[in-house]
C-alpha cells in the first residue's frame, strides 16, 4: 500500500477549511508575481478530456476594466476589488484546425512520429469535430473549463490566496467587452482571486457541508 504523499493530510484538509468564496476582497493586498505564476502553471496543468484543452483563460488586473466588468456581474464587488480576475471562456467549437494544433503539439512534446498520431487525430475529429457531440460541442467544451476552475481554487487554496467563483454575470456582455466572440470562444465563468477583507462576516462563518455519509457511497 502506497502511503507517501507529497504535502500532509492536515495541510491539504486545513487549507480546504481554509478556503471559502470570498465576498469582500482587500483592494490594498496583490499577489506576488511568484506565487501569481505558480497558480496560472497551476491552470496550465488542469487535465481535459481527450487532453484537447478547449478553453482559454483570460487574466485581468487593470482596474478601470474589472470595475467597468462589475455592472456586467450584478453589482458585485468581488470583480473590482480582488487583486486578480480570472475569466474562463471556452471554445464555442471544436474545429479541424484545432484538432491539428492539438496534434502537432503532442507531436512535438513527445517526439512523436506525427503520422502515428493519425488513428487518434481521426478519433478526435469522429467524436468532437463530425460526431453527435459536435451539435452540443459548447456544452461540453463548458463542462471542461469547469474542471479547470475546480483545479483553480484548489491550487489558490494551498497557496494561502483566496478566491471566489463567480457565476452570476451576463455573458453576452462579457463576450462584448472582451471580444470573445470574434475568437470563437464563448464564456463560462469567473474567479476574483486576492485576499479577503478582515470585515468579511463570512470568513468566520462555519463551512456548511452534507455529512460525508450523505455524499460519499462506496460500492462493494
Amino acid at each position: 500500500m502506497h502511503t507517501t504523499t507529497h504535502i500532509s493530510i492536515a495541510q491539504l484538509l486545513t487549507q480546504l477549511e481554509w478556503r471559502y468564496a470570498v465576498k469582500k476582497f482587500d483592494p490594498a493586498q496583490v499577489i506576488a508575481p511568484e506565487i501569481w505564476t505558480a497558480i496560472e502553471q497551476a491552470l496550465v496543468l488542469t487535465p481535459s478530456s481527450f487532453g484537447v484543452q478547449p478553453w482559454k483563460f483570460f487574466v485581468i488586473t487593470n482596474r478601470q476594466l474589472k470595475e467597468q466588468l462589475v455592472a456586467h456581474t450584478f453589482g458585485q464587488r468581488q470583480v473590482a476589488d480582488a487583486s486578480h480576475l480570472v475569466f474562463f471562456a471556452a471554445n464555442a467549437t471544436v474545429t479541424l484546425s484545432d484538432i491539428d494544433h492539438y496534434i502537432r503539439r503532442i507531436a512535438s512534446v513527445r517526439q512523436s512520429d506525427i503520422e502515428s498520431l493519425e488513428p487518434y487525430r481521426q478519433r478526435l475529429i469522429s467524436t468532437l469535430v463530425e460526431g453527435p457531440k459536435a451539435k452540443t460541442i459548447f456544452e461540453w467544451t463548458s463542462q471542461q473549463s469547469y474542471i479547470a476552475l475546480g483545479n483553480f481554487l484548489t491550487s489558490a487554496a494551498l497557496l494561502g490566496v483566496d478566491a471566489c467563483p463567480i457565476g452570476g454575470f451576463n455573458p453576452a456582455e462579457y463576450d462584448k467587452v472582451l471580444g470573445l466572440t470574434e475568437r470563437g470562444l464563448r464564456s463560462v465563468v469567473v474567479a476574483a482571486a486576492g485576499y479577503r477583507d478582515p470585515e468579511d462576516k463570512y470568513a468566520s462563518a462555519p463551512k456548511v457541508r452534507f455529512d460525508p455519509t450523505h455524499v460519499i457511497e462506496h460500492l462493494a
